[in-house]
């Protein structure tokens, strides 16, 4: 189900305006401008963030950042929105900042809940850039990029 939605993320037990919040927080925090906008039919929030103080760890490919989130049953979950491509001399940087991000929203949600809600990945987690990279692993298999 998480791949015919395009989920990043999912997280239990805390509603999507909260979780936007831990989202828009975050983002502040590393230099960008974040602008939310709820919207009722359908219900959501979308995130958009420009990078408005320059951070070395951001790569020039996500200067602009987009995000839906929607409601679930128990929960909320996670569109990466854009960028829809990461130049292939940026996608480490990319992947690094992705892990940085879903880190620290799983301990910010999990320490905020006393540990009764919490963000998970869906099986096959849905970044626009990632769906045809190369030195990507097989499904079952280590990746040699890693190596």
């Amino acid at each position: 189900m998480a791949e015919a939605n395009g989920d990043w993320l999912r997280a239990r037990g805390i509603g999507r305006e909260r979780f936007a919040g831990y989202l828009a927080d975050y983002l502040g925090s590393i230099g960008y401008q974040v602008e939310r906008v709820e919207t009722t039919e359908p219900a959501g929030t979308r995130v958009k963030c420009q990078l408005s103080r320059m951070s070395p760890s951001v790569p020039p490919a996500a200067n602009a950042l987009e995000f839906r989130l929607y409601p679930t049953s128990g929960g909320a979950a996670v569109v990466w929105e854009a960028p829809r491509e990461v130049p292939s001399d940026q996608r480490p940087r990319m992947d690094r900042l992705v892990r940085e991000m879903e880190s620290h929203l799983e301990r910010a949600v999990h320490t905020e809940s006393h540990a009764t809600a919490k963000v998970v990945r869906p099986p096959t987690p849905h970044l626009p850039w990632s769906s045809s990279t190369a030195g990507e692993a097989p499904p079952g298999g280590a990746s040699t990029a890693a190596l």
